[in-house]
């Protein structure tokens, strides 16, 4: 599991996914999302400004990465 460390409150999801090298841009993040590839503390999430905390889990295309301020 891979960790993203993030600074401020929050980080929006598709900003996540480029960050931990999920996505190579926004425009894959996007894509990927609203195709119902990812998910979200294991449910599918389709908003990409969908904002990530402190403990939240991510998985898309066989991989996870945990958020942690």
């Amino acid at each position: 599991m891979e960790i993203v460390k993030i600074r401020d409150e929050y980080i929006k999801l598709g900003q996540a996914l480029k960050l931990a090298g999920l996505s190579d841009s926004g425009v894959d993040a996007k894509y990927a999302i609203q195709d119902g590839r990812v998910k979200v503390n294991s449910q599918v999430e389709y908003q990409r400004g969908k904002k990530l905390h402190d403990g939240d889990i991510v998985e898309y295309d066989g991989q996870t990465v945990k958020i942690e301020a």
